[in-house]
């Protein structure tokens, strides 16, 4: 997978994952030209199109559309299986999982999605292993606050 973008239908980009190298210049205007390209089309429509040298899958969860960028000889049915992974990763975690959630949590949408996607290629396909990794990384974060502020109540420099 070249990248990751979700966005919503008012074309408002929500999160955006890239594993290939590119300047800021270049990810907007793909940005931009992507997300015109996907909201132009009609709900009917097939989720791949073909796009300068690469493929683009697509998939719409209420607000929200999941768009992935592979090159031309991968799988694209498996590329949605992924995105479909990623939103039922996000629905279990935030539970029933909504456009605000994604605003509000998005450093979670994007730990979530690391933990999922590796370089862009699926690190780990049990999600009860993925939201295992998610809940000790919740608590470690839990751990260390609350130690911060005992820290704080003490007047220690922790």
């Amino acid at each position: 997978m070249q990248f990751m973008l979700l966005f919503s239908r008012q074309g408002k980009l929500r999160l955006q994952k890239w594993y290939v190298p590119l300047s800021d210049k270049e990810k907007k205007k793909i940005t931009r030209e992507l997300v015109q390209t996907v909201l132009a089309r009609k709900p009917k429509m097939c989720s791949f199109l073909e796009w300068r040298d690469l493929k683009i899958v697509y998939k719409r969860y209420a607000s929200l559309y999941f768009c992935c960028a592979i090159e031309d000889q991968d799988n694209e049915l498996i590329t949605l299986e992924i995105i479909h992974r990623y939103v039922e990763l996000l629905d279990k975690y935030f539970g029933s999982v909504c456009e605000l959630d994604i605003i509000f949590n998005f450093e979670k949408a994007y730990f979530i999605l690391d933990e999922f996607l590796l370089g862009g290629e699926v690190q780990e396909t049990s999600k009860k292993n993925v939201l295992k990794a998610i809940e000790q990384a919740d608590l470690l974060q839990e751990v260390f606050s609350l130690s911060r502020k005992w820290c704080s109540m003490k007047n220690y420099h922790c």
